[in-house]
């Protein structure tokens, strides 16, 4: 996980393939990709058939155009997002503006999170959708296309909840270790500095008993008498 101020002290630094690699959230993005196109590759190959009535192609979701529609938009919006945050993720131990850094991990802890309700609610849209779709030939020979949708569209909520919560460490990790930073440095700028130790060979000013270099005056100088008339 990222350091002190979103890591932006180790900015510069070469980038090691093994390990981004290995990283879960280069993970997670890798398995979002894969579902994205696991959901909107079957509804463009197979997820409009003939209807009966008619040559006219429909949706094998229940006739409902939108259903598909969805489904196609949100995948291709879930593929597109993973490519552009894993180039993000590549770029990011280059960014050393904090702020630009602190922006960066918002982005992907709002996008994720949108992105994770938006998967939950294409779900229940096309299974609800399926669930209502009549028995046909159509309906038979894109079933199992209907079924591969519906199904990683379960998977990619899990996958962008992961994500979401990978986002939330890294700002909260960031922003305390921030605050932890600020409050440090003003505990210090508090602080005066120390006094010399007693014995060292430089005494406080507490120690003076008189003003140096000062004679006490005689009020009744030596020598002279007040006449008396």
């Amino acid at each position: 996980m990222e350091g002190a101020s979103f890591g932006a002290g180790r900015a510069g630094a070469a980038l090691d393939p093994v390990s981004f690699a290995r990283r879960p959230q280069t993970l997670l993005r890798v398995v979002s990709w894969v579902f994205s196109i696991a959901v909107f590759g079957p509804i463009v190959n197979e997820g409009y058939v003939n209807a009966d009535s008619g040559p006219e192609l429909r949706c094998v979701f229940n006739g409902n155009a939108g259903a598909c529609r969805f489904g196609i938009v949100l995948g291709l919006g879930a593929f597109i997002a993973c490519a552009a945050f894993l180039l993000l993720d590549v770029r990011f131990q280059q960014i050393s503006s904090v702020r630009d850094r602190r922006r960066a991990v918002l982005l992907d802890l709002g996008f994720s999170g949108v992105w994770s309700f938006l998967w939950f609610v294409g779900f229940c849209f096309l299974t609800n959708q399926w669930q209502r779709t009549a028995p046909g030939p159509g309906t038979a020979q894109a079933g199992d296309a209907a079924r591969a949708a519906i199904a990683f569209s379960f998977f990619s909520i899990l996958s962008w909840v992961a994500l979401t919560v990978k986002a939330l460490q890294r700002f909260r990790l960031g922003t305390d270790m921030s605050l932890f930073a600020t409050d440090q440095l003003g505990a210090g700028a508090a602080q005066g500095y120390p006094g010399y130790p007693v014995g060292s060979g430089v005494e406080g000013t507490e120690t003076y008993q008189s003003p140096p270099f000062t004679e006490t005056l005689d009020t009744s100088p030596k020598g002279y008498q007040v006449p008396a008339y």
